[in-house]
């Protein structure tokens, strides 16, 4: 099982890290993909490596796509690769979970009409603009898509990530 974390400089620091740490606690492989290799640095100081450059992900060799957020999508959504990456969990109905600001780069890939989703309080008005559903809860599942508002949120939005792994091993 391997899972595919998109993200740029300016991430929420806990919005990448906990999913990152928490996936390979139960033995999954984790790759952070970026615009360029090296690393990014998160808003409070925590740098990750960048294991892969956008155009070298395969999206078919993953599980699971997951959008932190934090000021990094403001960037991730301008990137045509992330928005075709995106596109690609949503046509194979892979799972898809987005936190805070993470929705945007969905917003860009036209990937949210229709959708019933949360997201940070500032991104609701654009969310909903796009035709999304919100709903102000800690985390929403709509199918393949999770999405949570804020750090806080965490621990609702792993525990619905976990569950959406397990029910693909089966």
């Amino acid at each position: 099982m391997r899972a595919l974390i998109i993200s740029a400089d300016n991430f929420e620091d806990s919005e990448l890290l906990v999913p990152y740490y928490r996936l390979k606690e139960e033995g999954i492989e984790v790759d952070v993909a970026s615009m360029n290799p090296g690393s990014i640095k998160g808003k409070h100081g925590y740098e990750v490596k960048v294991t892969k450059a956008l155009k070298e992900v395969n999206a078919g060799d993953y599980n699971i796509l997951i959008l932190p957020g934090g000021r990094a999508p403001e960037e991730v959504r301008k990137e045509k690769t992330a928005l075709d990456l995106a596109r690609s969990f949503f046509e194979k109905n892979r799972p898809v979970a987005a936190i805070c600001h993470g929705g945007q780069t969905l917003i860009s890939a036209g990937l949210v009409k229709g959708r019933r989703v949360t997201c940070y309080k500032s991104v609701v008005p654009e969310m909903k603009e796009a035709g999304a559903r919100y709903e102000d809860a800690e985390v929403v599942v709509d199918n393949n898509l999770i999405t949570s508002r804020q750090p806080s949120d965490l621990p609702a939005f792993m525990r619905e990530i976990m569950k959406k792994l397990k029910s693909k091993k089966t």
